[in-house]
């Protein structure tokens, strides 16, 4: 059933809503901003409930869809989600509860692995939710059955994430008792399938050595962005005002502190707190 939203009255000056469970969807904030330079961002970190990857897909519907209320009140034209679990479980439902506005979503980037690699075994590292999602498993039919696909999930990574911890002792334990199966297996692309991990590529590499090439999807997130953008004719004008706003339901100093170290950012932060299914800010 539709969401009762509100009106789509989008204007190429709108910004551009992004969202995550926490600072993990920067990489792909990282990656619009740099490739759209021209367009403003609303970024909503939902730490008040990270890791989204151990909720119930019940769970992190109501929670994408209250993100997305909050989003387009504030005029949001288009949202990208930047979290692979959210995309695997919110997804189809974000579509079908907001018709007509457009959403771009996170898949682990399995079809460019299998196209490239020269053993014939791809991995894809990603929290459990995600590989239990139905948009993973629609990949593996469609883009993996010349290969073999190795998985594995890291619940430990995304807190790692989250409190700064990128490369500390614990970390590489972490990593090495994730990677160590696939590195054993002969895979040499690995797929980043959690928008976490790119934060973790110099330690991932100290591991993996020059021969495994680390798979990214943020790139190709931007760039459809872009597409859908034009699409729809909502491209910021060259001339626009840019402003990058960003809200976080956890501890703003923490989040400022731990952004600016991962992506250097220069926006607005401000606290938003949830109450019910709706999400207000608190200032």
């Amino acid at each position: 059933m539709a969401e009762e939203a509100p009106v789509f009255n989008l204007s190429p000056d709108g910004p551009i809503g992004i969202f995550d469970s926490g600072v993990g969807g920067l990489s792909v904030w990282r990656e619009i901003a740099r490739q759209l330079p021209h367009e403003s961002t609303l970024y909503v970190a939902d730490q008040g409930h990270v890791p989204y990857g151990i909720r119930s897909l019940s769970e992190v519907r109501e929670y994408t869809k209250g993100i997305t209320r909050f989003l387009l009140a504030r005029g949001a034209k288009i949202i990208v989600i930047a979290c692979n679990t959210a995309s695997g479980a919110a997804l189809r439902t974000l579509r079908e509860s907001f018709p007509g506005f457009a959403f771009v979503g996170m898949e682990p980037a399995v079809k460019p692995a299998a196209e490239n690699t020269q053993t014939g075994v791809i991995a894809v590292i990603a929290t459990k939710a995600t590989f239990q999602g139905e948009l993973f498993h629609s990949l593996v039919e469609r883009f993996a059955a010349g290969v073999r696909l190795e998985t594995q999930f890291c619940p430990e990574l995304v807190e790692l994430v989250e409190r700064g911890d990128l490369d500390t002792p614990e970390t590489e334990t972490a990593l090495r008792q994730c990677l160590t199966p696939l590195l054993e297996a002969g895979a040499d692309h690995l797929v980043l399938g959690c928008t976490h991990y790119p934060f973790l590529v110099e330690a991932i590499t100290r591991i993996t050595g020059p021969n495994v090439t680390l798979v990214d999807p943020a790139p190709a997130v931007a760039r459809q962005t872009a597409r859908v953008l034009d699409y729809l004719n909502l491209r910021a004008p060259v001339t626009a005002l840019v402003k990058h706003t960003f809200f976080t339901s956890g501890a703003p100093e923490a989040f400022e502190t731990l952004a600016h170290r991962l992506v250097n950012f220069d926006g607005d932060i401000q606290s938003v707190a949830w109450h019910g299914n709706e999400l207000q800010t608190t200032d």
